[in-house]
């Protein structure tokens, strides 16, 4: 079980919501990826007394991000991989048209059906508030031990540096899902609280309840602030790898960052630190070893060891998302010739996107799908395989996300120094995939589209469709409009003559697409935020 140590405190007669209370500390009796033994209990003042209760402190958050827990003080308590674990990349991929959902359990997100109370969307809220919580926690109890001599300044550093980039991460989590994008009106809109400082006390409570959420530029702003910090002060290697915050991290997440604020220019420079500027056709970064891996499945079958992940949220045995949230479990088939009794299969690969004319027909990356074994015979990925176990780790940030998202912000400046490396970059990630006949000779006619595409097919079932589609949605030659049309499941055939790559048959979506001025392209603040803040009720998402 999990310790979650709350301060109560009473606004209007009513507790404060998880995300206004305090976390102090996350421990679980399960073994975690650290298999370090946690303390069953433990006050904040004592969790910063000693080096090795600071690192249970630092576990804790890595745990909260990758576990969360589903309806907390319901008396469901159940871990559902909140926020990071699974559950962001199901969310985002569900908000997408490239996989289908096919049960009740993501029909709500799927469907745009949701509203403040819908378990998926609060849930999200409020579990990324428990991290942005627990990171503070963690950024003021290191600080707080470097300068008493606890730990040495480095080491208190780089926990700040860990906390200070989940903190940015969870923030922009937050900012794709219930704001509108940077790039209408340059970050103008409603943003979300920037929470800065740990609620451990009913001062804090109280200071907490006063913030508003301010504007989108104002939330990147300090995401960049962070993420500056981090890149400062944390190491450039750990012993734990992808699985821990490093140097490299931080800076593969501002490219990610820059790209959503369309600071083309400052994705190059971000990129280059991470050896995206090299002429040669092949890229490797000198922060940290990373490099693109010549097998693209690679990464999903050695998710610990491969040089390509630069940060992953780590699932073990012990410690992951459950039946009802655990990647293998949500995203996987039902059964296959290999594995008769493996995941729940609710998503699906779209036959569109399958189909799609872009995804050649001998790209190895269809080795990363599955087709199920019985009825009804659709595809599915294969990257999270360890249905047993419900191992495999989340991946956040993988380098070929770095290489494309560069190549993205070259093709869009233009000139022929940045188109020609733009193509080199495009081409890094592309080849390694397809057959030499389908490989470019000749920059495409629309660079920037062939990288879109590409990224498709790269981050199928990773979670980066939605970023697209809300970052892309005001664009003025690739917009995406708002939430894409969708095929519904009752449309498939149960034969899977749906996905054909002879005839590449493309079904008309039943869903309708819901265009961006629609209310319910944002998701709504948690019900049991806004009935506990009246800050945050009164900048409620319009509709809700």
């Amino acid at each position: 079980m999990k310790h979650i140590f709350y301060i109560h405190h009473f606004l209007n007669r009513k507790y404060v919501l998880i995300v206004l209370s305090a976390v102090i500390l996350f421990v679980s009796c399960k073994k975690n990826f650290t298999e370090l033994n946690p303390l069953d209990s433990l006050s904040e003042g004592t969790a910063f007394s000693d080096p090795s209760k600071i690192e249970l402190v630092a576990n804790g958050m890595y745990q909260q991000a990758a576990v969360g827990v589903y309806d907390a003080g319901t008396g469901a308590g159940a871990g559902r991989g909140y926020p990071f674990g699974a559950a962001s990349i199901e969310q985002a991929e569900m908000r997408g048209e490239d996989m289908v959902n096919l049960q009740t359990f993501y029909a709500i997100t799927y469907e745009a059906t949701y509203n403040s109370a819908s378990a998926n969307n609060a849930n999200h809220w409020e579990q990324l508030y428990s991290l942005i919580n627990q990171a503070n926690v963690l950024i003021e109890g290191a600080s707080n031990a470097g300068k008493s001599g606890i730990l040495p300044a480095d080491v208190a550093d780089q926990y700040e540096g860990e906390g200070r980039f989940i903190r940015a991460l969870s923030h922009h989590e937050l900012l794709i899902h219930f704001c509108k994008p940077y790039a209408d009106n340059k970050g103008s809109g409603m943003g979300v609280p920037y929470r800065e400082k740990a609620v451990n006390s009913p001062a804090a409570v109280e200071e907490g309840a006063a913030m508003g959420r301010g504007t989108v530029a104002e939330a990147y702003t300090k995401i960049l602030a962070d993420l500056d910090w981090a890149e400062q002060k944390l190491p450039v290697n750990n012993s734990k790898g992808a699985a821990r915050v490093r140097k490299g991290a931080a800076i593969a997440l501002k490219t990610r960052i820059k790209l959503h604020m369309q600071d083309w220019a400052g994705v190059i420079t971000e990129g280059a630190k991470l050896g995206t500027d090299a002429t040669s056709g092949t890229f490797s970064s000198p922060i940290s070893g990373f490099i693109l891996e010549a097998d693209p499945e690679a990464p999903f079958k050695n998710y610990s060891s491969s040089k390509e992940s630069i940060f992953s949220i780590a699932n073990s045995a012990s410690s992951n998302g459950g039946v009802n949230g655990a990647l293998p479990a949500m995203l996987s088939a039902a059964s296959t010739a290999a594995s008769p009794n493996a995941g729940r299969g609710l998503v699906a690969i779209s036959p569109n996107f399958y189909n799609a004319s872009f995804w050649v027909t001998g790209d190895k990356r269809r080795n990363l799908l599955v087709q199920q074994a019985t009825d009804p015979k659709l595809w599915f990925t294969n990257k999270y395989w360890d249905y047993v176990n419900r191992a495999n780790w989340a991946p956040i940030i993988r380098y070929a996300e770095v290489l494309l998202n560069v190549a993205e912000a070259k093709a869009r400046v233009g000139g022929t120094a940045n188109l020609a490396s733009a193509f080199q970059l495009l081409n890094a990630v592309r080849n390694r995939s397809v057959p030499a006949a389908d490989k470019y000779t000749t920059e495409p006619s629309d660079l920037v589209l062939a990288i879109l595409n590409e990224r498709r097919i790269e981050f199928c079932a990773e979670g980066r469709r939605w970023p697209d589609i809300h970052r892309l949605v005001l664009d003025p030659v690739y917009k995406t409009n708002g939430i894409p049309a969708k095929i519904l499941s009752a449309q498939l055939k149960a034969d899977g003559s749906d996905y054909n790559l002879v005839t590449r048959p493309m079904l008309t979506p039943s869903k309708a697409a819901i265009p961006y001025t629609d209310y319910r392209f944002l998701w709504p603040i948690s019900s049991r935020e806004v009935s506990a803040n009246p800050v945050l009720r009164d900048q409620q998402n319009p509709g809700y």
